[in-house]
């Protein structure tokens, strides 16, 4: 997971809100269920979804026709709390 992909894939205020929705879900959703976050388009909806996933921040995995997607918790966790941690050293010593 690159760092600059990842935060410039949070960078915009969709992506933010597809991202807080499919954290705020127990299983993997669908284009339909992420959509219903945004005012947009389900062809927005769906870049948004393949720049997320580009980035590493989510998962796709396909069951017959339909695509669905789920936040890979731990890897972002994880690179948010090593980012913090660098800007605390490099910052505040």
């Amino acid at each position: 997971m690159e760092t600059e992909l990842v935060f410039k894939a949070l960078s915009d205020p969709n992506r933010m809100k597809i991202l807080n929705n499919l954290c705020s879900k127990d299983c993997p959703c669908n284009v339909g269920e992420v959509a219903c976050c945004c005012a947009v388009d389900l062809s927005v909806v769906s870049r948004h979804l393949s720049i997320l996933k580009n980035a590493g921040i989510i998962s796709a995995e396909k069951r017959g026709k339909e695509v669905f997607y789920h936040v890979n918790r731990k890897e972002v966790a994880a690179l948010l709390r090593q980012t913090a941690d660098n800007i605390e050293k490099t910052c505040c010593s």
